[in-house]
């Protein structure tokens, strides 16, 4: 979620809006300049690039957070398991908590309890750690687009169908980290939500991704609820908090689409709390969602968070408010044979130890 994302939207044109996407249109030239002489130093060999000694798959994007890395991983590590390959996930550990992990990490720990987690800003170190002490077979490189001191031998890239492109600009005039054409890199573009858009919309999309890159395999998918969970380790069935006047509760990249998510599940979001994309909640937070809850006109029944939410919270109630986290799982719904095929070509090379 971007600070000025009202002001950065195309239709806002109020002079405050104007003035501030000039002024963050001018801060991106420099940031631009860096992330090209960035790349170009890699393409030509001036910064080094250091191979594994096992294949690894990078899951990563071209806009800053909010694609759906998380379940992507999820599924691509649970693929790679039921197959009988080794897998562990290197991630660089944006926002970690005092126990070293970030919200991603902890969800992902509970998603995958079989599966290694290793954070830390050197990868590279990680992946030697990964191969040489724990006896792993791939890497799963995640938010891996942007760090090409890794090699990779699958680059997968996430694109969200509701905001593909971050309005079109680079941070921090808008979510790109790094130009379009960067597509070029890419062995597999993943769509997200593409329920949340029309048919039309992805159809332009897929034109638009092919122009960078044609090669590229193509992949549509969805976030799919599962079930509603909470930090005892309870569940609850999709319907059983149907109808029930809501709070919803996030700190994630695109908040937008999770409240979409609870509208098509007929809950009546009554509340809408939002904060930064990894935002660590405090006691001071806590209190003033518990406030705001009191306030509202309709005290909401129940309060709504994602898996990264309640990883953080680590509670079943925020006041005397129940707190559930929805579970989602990302499906697959044009494409499955491609990403299959992309897979099993990459296990052909793991060496059976």
């Amino acid at each position: 979620m971007h600070p000025f994302e009202k002001q950065l939207r195309t239709n806002d044109n109020s002079l405050l809006s104007l003035l501030i996407r000039g002024a963050l249109w001018g801060a991106s030239f420099p940031y631009q300049a860096a992330v090209v002489c960035r790349n170009q130093a890699y393409r030509y060999g001036w910064l080094p690039t250091i191979r594994a000694t096992v294949p690894v798959i990078s899951v990563g994007n071209l806009t800053a957070g909010g694609t759906g890395k998380t379940p992507a991983c999820a599924w691509i590590a649970k693929w790679l398991r039921k197959r009988g390959n080794r897998v562990a996930i290197l991630s660089r550990g944006y926002g970690a908590l005092a126990d070293g992990l970030n919200d991603e990490a902890r969800e992902l720990e509970s998603l995958l309890p079989d599966v290694p987690h290793l954070q830390a800003s050197n990868r590279v170190e990680n992946a030697r750690l990964a191969v040489e002490e724990l006896g792993m077979q791939v890497l799963l490189l995640d938010d891996g687009f942007q760090h090409r001191r890794l090699a990779r031998d699958l680059d997968i890239v996430l694109l969200d169908a509701t905001n593909p492109f971050g309005w079109g600009h680079l941070l921090p005039r808008g979510l790109l980290r790094e130009p379009l054409k960067g597509l070029r890199r890419a062995d597999l573009v993943i769509v997200t939500r593409c329920d949340q858009v029309s048919m039309q919309d992805l159809a332009n999309l897929r034109t638009k991704v092919q122009r960078f890159n044609p090669k590229a395999g193509w992949v549509e998918s969805i976030h799919a609820p599962v079930r509603w969970k909470n930090a005892s380790g309870e569940s609850l069935p999709l319907e059983a908090l149907g109808g029930k006047p809501a709070m919803s509760l996030c700190a994630i990249g695109n908040p937008k689409a999770f409240v979409k998510t609870l509208q098509d599940l007929a809950i009546p979001v009554l509340e809408q709390v939002h904060f930064p994309d990894h935002h660590p909640y405090s006691p001071m937070d806590v209190q003033g969602i518990i406030e705001r809850a009191s306030q509202s006109s309709v005290p909401p029944q129940v309060i709504l968070c994602t898996g990264k939410d309640l990883a953080k919270l680590a509670s079943d109630r925020i006041g005397p408010i129940p707190l559930w986290a929805l579970e989602i799982e990302l499906q697959i719904v044009s494409g499955a044979k491609v990403l299959d095929e992309h897979l099993e070509r990459l296990c052909e090379t793991i060496q059976v130890s």
